[in-house]
């Protein structure tokens, strides 16, 4: 079952006040189960920075009491940027999930591409994992991996790039 397959059946599901479904096909076993009643609590994941990397998302900055003032920001001196190199010949290969990202099939295995690595349309690229099924991620251009924008076993969001590709 693709990405677009299950969000119709999400969509449907939510649009048809149904509290539980399952759908089984030679693929997948699916059990959905609703409960109007319980509002789901949000969960904050701890954020782990091992060294500085391009910034997925905006960080999050906690509320504080009113009666304690916000300590201003202090950014760390920087060393002088390169001319950023003009990518717009580029193209990306996205994540079609939210799930977690992985370069090899296994821990112990190479990865599937490195960069330089010429791909065609149609090998596998990486493995995104989600819900505890491995889903194996083929590249859509043929061309050379120019950057992997991902780092491995890194969470992604729907639509994030995970490689610049030269198609020349």
């Amino acid at each position: 079952m693709k990405a677009p397959e299950v969000k119709d059946l999400i969509s449907f599901i939510a649009n048809s006040g149904l509290q539980e479904v399952n759908v089984e096909t030679a693929e997948i076993k699916l059990h959905v189960k609703r409960n109007p009643e319980a509002v789901a609590a949000p969960v904050a994941a701890p954020v782990l920075a091992s060294a500085p990397v391009a910034p997925l998302a905006a960080p999050a900055t906690a509320e504080l009491p009113a009666s304690q003032p916000a300590a201003p920001a202090v950014e760390a001196p920087s060393a002088p940027e390169a001319p950023a190199a003009d990518t717009s010949n580029y193209i990306e290969i996205k994540s079609p999930m939210i799930g977690t990202f992985y370069t090899a099939p296994n821990p112990d295995s190479d990865t599937f591409v490195n960069v330089g690595e010429t791909v065609k349309k149609g090998d596998v690229v990486c493995i995104i994992e989600a819900m505890k099924l491995f889903n194996e991620i083929e590249s859509e251009v043929s061309g050379t991996i120019v950057k992997v924008l991902v780092d491995n076993m890194s969470p992604v969001e729907y639509d994030q790039p995970l490689y610049l590709v030269d198609p020349a």
